[in-house]
């Protein structure tokens, strides 16, 4: 009798533990619903560290400029797709975002992403100046090797500001998409009368009796470059007036909105792409470089510096932001934006990555799209909390080299100049260079040093544009969590509401603020919109149809 159950027992252990088979084919399904869904992102991984294994590996061959321009080629035109999304991408968002909402909700949204720009980007200065102070990445042997600085450029930090403004308020909505205003300084001639000579001498001789001075005179002019920020501005507020028009601009605002909707589709097309873009970008940078060695020994300090600051700042202080207001795991959100920060560091600018970020928080960490829409265009072109801890780090550097002692209110003047230049900074790469003359001149720093930073500042570019891409996604978590209350008492682009008698629709209009249900508006019926129908003359709430479903948040 012994026998077969000693038998039974051989088959049961030969065939294994059927709860351990099935757990075992679980997680098989597991890893490969997890390789399926980030299979984009480990790409992505690969295509940036085959760049840097390509960008070294074919340095010791020495690679005519032809040479390097293929290889660098499909980069280039893997970033002209991305911009290309830029325009339309923005327009889009922002117009149906705003109508989604009422004036008074875009008003608060607006004031609390600028204040919390404004506090990181001043937090981000004051880092990067006592980084500098305690890492000392300045030595003079570093001049004295590298040699002079050849920058000899004037910038004022009024015309930046005063520039700041004229591209809010751009005089042509059409030049806005490809040119903005800047100020340039040009010489002219301004006749000034000679000193030896009175007023009735100058009437009766020659213009000769005159000097001729040479001026620069402040003058006008417009550059190559989208000016995101005057188009941003019409946008919002033709979005916030198209949202109180309710039925009538309901075809519009479909219209955007379905323009938004196919555009974030041909982003995940060109996402695929990826791999190969940034490998290309980044071996071309790589491979164009001269000096590489002697200028990463030389200021390998200041970079190790650089790249610890923008780490200590997205590792431990942007969590803490995130921790203490939104009370979520951090680190979930920081790796849900992986994507469209290894696009960031690529591409070395904010706004190229846009539709990537747009991306990644309605798909990845299930942001607001209200609030993403609303924040991120704003962001890459105000918010470089990157740029303010780079240039405040590159001014003391500077100051070091040089052997120029500062003291508490220079170092006071840094912080504030690096956060107001970052502010009417322009989002294009290498564009803190320019704003370090505005600071360095403030402190009475050589501004022609600035030439020196040249040589490493396309790595460093890209390194301090993953902080200002993130800065931006984490304001948007952040606003969104403190707009909270107003996002869910204003429904994502309205209910259906349907013969609702005088009170109910006063305490509805209350409610919602401007009468507003979404992006549909509660309207009042007028008496021809009632003929021929059986809704009292007493109903005062008008039909509005749904555009788009509510978004989904994960809390």
């Amino acid at each position: 009798m012994e026998r077969p159950n000693r038998f039974s027992d051989f088959l049961l252990s030969t065939m294994g533990d059927p709860t351990a088979a099935a757990a075992s084919c679980s997680k098989l399904r597991q890893i490969k619903r997890w390789l399926k869904k980030n299979l984009l992102l480990l790409v992505t991984v690969s295509g940036v560290f085959f760049g840097v294994v390509l960008g070294v590996g074919l340095r010791p061959l020495h690679l005519s400029p032809d040479a390097i321009l293929l290889v660098s080629y499909p980069g280039e035109l893997f970033m002209r797709l991305l911009k290309l999304m830029i325009l339309p991408l923005v327009i889009a968002s922002l117009i149906a975002g705003a109508a989604s909402l009422n004036a008074k909700m875009n008003g608060r949204l607006a004031i609390r992403t600028m204040v919390y720009f404004l506090l990181t980007s001043l937090f981000n200065a004051a880092l990067g100046v006592a980084l500098a102070l305690i890492m000392h990445p300045g030595d003079p042997e570093t001049k004295r090797i590298l040699g002079a600085g050849t920058e000899h450029r004037e910038v004022n930090i009024l015309d930046g500001f005063l520039d700041l403004g004229r591209n809010i308020f751009p005089d042509n909505l059409f030049q806005a998409a490809f040119q903005q205003a800047h100020t340039v300084y040009v010489p002219r001639q301004v006749y000034v009368r000679n000193g030896t000579e009175n007023d009735t001498a100058i009437a009766s001789v020659d213009i000769d009796v005159l000097k001729a001075n040479i001026r620069m005179v402040r003058d006008i002019q417009y550059r190559e470059g989208t000016n995101t920020l005057g188009i941003i501005f019409f946008c919002l507020v033709f979005g916030t007036v198209l949202g109180t028009l309710g039925r009538k601009a309901r075809v519009v605002v479909e219209f955007f909105s379905a323009v938004d909707e196919v555009i974030m589709k041909m982003v995940t097309g060109v996402m695929w792409l990826t791999p190969i873009g940034v490998s290309s970008v980044i071996a071309g940078k790589i491979l164009s470089v001269e000096n590489l060695g002697l200028v990463t020994v030389q200021l390998g300090w200041f970079i190790f510096t650089v790249v610890l600051g923008v780490l200590l700042y997205q590792l431990v202080f942007m969590q803490l932001i995130y921790l203490a207001i939104v009370r979520r795991n951090p680190f979930k959100f920081y790796c849900g934006l992986i994507q469209a920060t290894l696009t960031a560091f690529a591409t070395a600018s904010t706004a190229a990555a846009l539709p990537v970020t747009f991306r990644c928080m309605d798909q990845k960490v299930k942001v607001d799209s209200r609030v993403s829409r609303f924040v991120l265009p704003i962001g890459a072109t105000v918010n470089m909390d990157g740029t303010a801890l780079f240039v405040s780090i590159a001014s003391v550097f500077i100051a070091q080299i040089n052997e120029i002692p500062l003291g508490m209110g220079e170092y006071v003047t840094i912080a504030l100049t690096s956060t107001a230049a970052s502010i009417a900074s322009a989002s294009v790469p290498s564009a803190a260079l320019v704003l370090m003359l505005i600071v360095l001149t403030a402190i009475d720093a050589p501004v022609q040093d600035v030439s020196l930073l040249f040589a490493v500042d396309w790595f460093v570019d890209r390194v301090r544009t993953t902080n200002n891409m993130l800065g931006d996604c984490y304001a948007a978590a952040v606003v969104e969590h403190l707009s909270s209350a107003e996002l869910n008492s204003s429904p994502s682009h309205g209910a259906i509401v349907r013969n609702i008698g005088d009170k109910e629709t006063q305490e509805h209009a209350s409610a919602t603020g401007n009468g507003h249900a979404g992006n549909g508006h509660i309207l009042p019926l007028t008496r021809s919109d009632l003929k021929g129908s059986e809704t009292s003359e007493t109903a005062a709430m008008l039909e509005v149809v749904r555009i788009q479903e509510p978004a989904v948040h994960k809390k």
